[in-house]
């Protein structure tokens, strides 16, 4: 049942997902998990999303204030991640449209790798990471054991997951976790242009980038190229390809329909 922590809305062919429970700065508790996860059945025939957080911070991480019954902390905690925050995860990992996050304040504890899930992620110069797991005793959650080695490298990753220090914009910035750093009063405006070109785009080809990029992480060399050799021909055939080699042969640009 939908508890209204997660809406969406859409902007043309550009889908927004809002994390929508600013008394708790977005915390990700398991029905936001669970209404994000609905929500995504609801993109449509959208051609990019949005994931952006209301109220001051983009998602203050896992609501510790949770309880269920007679279970021990670490048994809810371990349900409701397998129940609730992984499929939301996944389901996000196997869209295909590109995914922007707009990370405005806090993004911290589960909050910081569901933001740096995104294929493009842009924050506030007043944004913050903050990997808080082990100031409340916990390991790690919502995928960043798998994002921050691949981002940062596994010594920034180390220090950012262990120390569990802010990592102002910028910073995240200069590691290379972020795609962008923009004024707090542009961030939306800055999503959803970046947003607005890449569903005006051909979005079957980022489909494709997306899939064979995550699959390379765990592929030979070899398997990456067999993988690239299916996806072209897998793009080869659509629309917007013929689109784009007319285009090119009348000297004009092309115009994508995402077919």
């Amino acid at each position: 049942m939908a508890t209204g922590k997660a809406r969406l809305s859409h902007d043309g062919n550009v889908a927004i997902l809002t994390l929508d429970d600013p008394a708790t700065r977005n915390a990700l508790s398991w029905d936001m998990a669970d209404d994000m996860n609905a929500a995504l059945d609801g993109i449509g025939n959208a051609r990019a999303l949005v994931i952006a957080g209301a109220g001051k911070g983009f998602c203050s991480g896992g609501d510790l204030s949770l309880g269920n019954g007679d279970k021990s902390f670490g048994e809810m905690v371990e349900d409701g991640l397998r129940g609730s925050v992984n499929p939301m995860l996944r389901h996000l990992a196997e869209l295909d449209l590109p995914v922007i996050s707009a990370v405005n304040g806090a993004a911290a504890g589960a909050g910081a790798p569901l933001a740096l899930s995104a294929d493009f992620t842009i924050a506030g110069e007043s944004a913050f990471f903050l990997f808080a797991f082990p100031k409340v005793g916990l390991a790690l959650d919502a995928g960043a054991s798998w994002l921050m080695p691949r981002l940062v490298g596994q010594a920034r990753a180390i220090e950012a997951l262990m120390l569990a220090e802010r990592i102002p914009a910028q910073q995240a910035l200069d590691w290379g976790m972020i795609y962008k750093v923009v004024p707090d009063e542009e961030l939306m405006a800055s999503a959803l242009e970046l947003a607005r070109r890449l569903a005006d785009g051909p979005t079957r080809s980022y489909a494709e980038i997306r899939k064979a990029v995550r699959a390379a992480h765990h592929a030979s060399y070899t398997e990456a190229l067999d993988l690239e050799v299916k996806a072209q021909g897998r793009t080869g055939r659509t629309d917007d390809c013929k689109e784009a080699v007319t285009a090119f042969l009348e000297k004009r640009s092309p115009d994508f329909k995402g077919r």
